[in-house]
């Protein structure tokens, strides 16, 4: 499955609990048949996990990200920062780099 977005790229949540909030994806984790791709966006999407105690852990209750669908979430337009579709375009030499539908920047 190929994804158009990548590690390090600022998103925003379309639907849902944390619609309206961006952040840095942090993880891809690829889908299959069965599963839709999901991604893991710093500080947004946060749950409470509570850890057991280890020797080396006091524990306790903690915040963590959880993964939210690929489908919620869509591109930060680096010209606007408005959300926008992302299109693959193929120079002359073979180099293919990924434009944003909207205004038409190059997204690096």
């Amino acid at each position: 499955m190929k994804l158009k977005i990548k590690r390090k790229d600022k998103v925003v949540v379309i639907s849902g609990k944390d619609k309206g909030k961006t952040g840095e994806v942090l993880e891809l984790i690829a889908g299959d048949a069965f599963t839709p791709a999901r991604v893991l966006i710093a500080r947004v999407n946060m749950v409470t996990k509570h850890k057991k105690p280890t020797q080396t852990d006091p524990g306790g209750i903690t915040k963590i990200e959880a993964p939210l669908s690929l489908s919620n979430v869509m591109l930060v337009d680096p010209k606007t920062s408005k959300p926008t579709r992302v299109r693959v375009k193929t120079a002359a030499n073979g180099d293919k780099s990924r434009v944003a539908v909207k205004s038409g920047e190059t997204i690096v």
